[in-house]
């Protein structure tokens, strides 16, 4: 899974691996401002302090795993 941070004015950065070496694209808008070799290098982009992890959570249950909705007792 993608590991993503996202900060102010559109600022979001990414790990990846370019020409075998692991860098962090730092983004603004959708557009590549700077594939960085260092975390002190994405601080001379953005705040560091401004940027919040995003965690993708799956967006619903296996249908298996469902369970049957019901009324508690306290309601009839």
């Amino acid at each position: 899974m993608e590991r993503r941070w996202v900060g102010l004015d559109g600022y979001e950065v990414v790990g990846l691996v370019r020409d075998g070496r692991q860098v962090l694209r730092v983004r603004r808008h959708g557009w590549v401002i700077a594939d960085c070799t260092s975390v002190a290098e994405v601080a001379g982009h953005v705040d560091l302090a401004d940027l919040c992890e995003i965690i993708d959570l799956p967006l619903r249950w296996p249908a298996e795993e469902r369970a049957e909705a019901r009324t508690s007792s306290h309601h009839r």
